[in-house]
């Protein structure tokens, strides 16, 4: 599932292969921006903003979000693509390689000035070189009545954790999902437990909270319902929560650890 150790990852493939090349090829497959060619521009770099995918061309950032399906694929230019042509959204060449963004949530070119303001609505970026705790302390107290899951997956208090993460760090703060922020008693370690595991799974091609590196093994509650709980055995429970009835999240949890 795609979180924002996951866009720092895709982040940092497409610096490696695209920054301080000349685009040979620049094909956007939406409308808006379907005549838009940027070839014979140098691309500066490629970094990630919470889940969030910017790649710096000349005047141009080329604003994207993997959502819940989205990838992006480099690949030699004689190389066959491991997904079908018809879900690429955007492909940029250089004379080297190619990096193909499919299935792409969100697809924007905006005008490099207008980058900052397009994503200021973001909070602290939790893998960012300006993360700031007490801002984003500041901003997931400041509606105490908010279930602790609620406010730490929402984007504009802290850029960078998704449904996998919110779960985890629930589990193993012993928070139950709908526990309100004003009765959570030191939400900053919270945050900061939450900080030191993204950080700590962003080199890793799979992610493990447990400290299992396995597929069935590396997480405590997530997407586990019905099973046994790894800590003491009493069935993890699922439900629902979000801020709008369009925003509704997965939760799991322990009902004998989380309290």
């Amino acid at each position: 599932m795609p979180e924002g150790d996951t866009a720092w990852r895709t982040a940092r493939l497409l610096h490696e292969t695209l920054a301080g090349h000349e685009l040979t090829l620049s094909d956007f497959r939406v409308p808006e921006f379907a005549t838009l060619d940027l070839s014979g521009q140098r691309v500066d770099e490629a970094v990630s903003r919470g889940k969030h995918l910017v790649i710096r061309v000349g005047r141009h950032s080329i604003h994207t979000h993997l959502k819940m399906e989205g990838s992006w694929h480099v690949y030699r230019l004689d190389e066959r693509w491991r997904r079908p042509a018809h879900t690429a959204r955007v492909v940029l060449a250089t004379s080297e390689r190619q990096a193909v963004g499919f299935s792409l949530g969100i697809t924007e070119v905006l005008d490099r000035h207008a980058e900052p303001a397009a994503l200021s609505y973001l909070g602290p970026d939790l893998l960012g070189p300006d993360w700031n705790l007490e801002e984003a302390v500041r901003r997931v107290t400041a509606h105490p009545s908010t279930p602790v899951f609620v406010a730490l997956h929402n984007q504009r208090n802290l850029a960078g954790f998704g449904n996998e993460y919110v779960n985890e760090i629930c589990f193993l703060s012993g928070l139950l999902p709908t526990r309100p922020v004003a009765d959570v008693h030191d939400i900053a370690h919270v945050i900061s437990r939450g900080q030191t595991m993204i950080r700590a799974n962003r080199e890793r091609t799979i992610r493990t909270f447990t400290g299992v590196a396995r597929n069935g093994q590396n997480e405590w509650v997530f997407d586990r319902a019905g099973r046994p709980c790894l800590r003491c055995g009493t069935t993890i429970l699922r439900g629902e929560l979000g801020d709008a009835p369009t925003r509704m999240r997965r939760t799991f949890w322990c009902p004998s650890c989380q309290t």
